[in-house]
């Protein structure tokens, strides 16, 4: 069986939407904390293997954050080189070209731990869910996710009239 590329939008958006959903309690506890003194690695044997709760949760919204990454990204390709609407390809450039951003700002939101830095991350991870659910909403409404055929006046108002 094979994925539609909406449904694969869709995969993307809630995936994205989850991964939100992780940050914010990531945040909440303070597990990049864990790893302030030692970025890119945290506490644990050789700083890759979790010793406490909070570097776990750091660890695991790395891994999840990388899986919706390379998503996002193969939405942006594959709307890139299929003959999609050119709404859905924009919203999709706007993701990939937040994409690297955010990565930044996560790391900052690490080592610079505070108010700048979290609303940083949390505003690139917005701009992110909102092009993806724009992207999405519109790969539904045209059925498909491919340009509609534009209809002419006369075949407007022969629907419209039933003549």
């Amino acid at each position: 069986m094979r994925l539609s590329f909406r449904h694969y939008l869709a995969a993307t958006t809630v995936g994205t939407f989850g991964l939100i959903l992780l940050g914010v309690y990531t945040g909440k506890i303070g597990a990049g904390l864990t790893c302030a003194g030692r970025w890119p690695f945290c506490d644990g044997w050789l700083g890759l293997f979790p010793a406490t709760w909070p570097s776990f949760v750091e660890w695991f919204h790395r891994l999840v954050a990388m899986v919706v990454g390379f998503m996002i990204l193969g939405a942006g390709l594959i709307a890139w080189r299929g003959e999609y609407d050119t709404r859905i390809t924009y919203a999709l450039g706007v993701a990939v070209v937040m994409l690297p951003l955010q990565i930044l700002f996560g790391a900052n939101t690490v080592l610079n731990f505070g108010i700048t830095a979290s609303m940083l991350h949390q505003t690139a991870a917005q701009l992110i869910f909102a092009s993806l659910v724009y992207a999405t909403a519109l790969s539904f409404w045209t059925a498909s996710g491919r340009p509609t055929e534009s209809t002419t006046e006369a075949d407007t108002e022969t629907a419209v009239t039933g003549d």
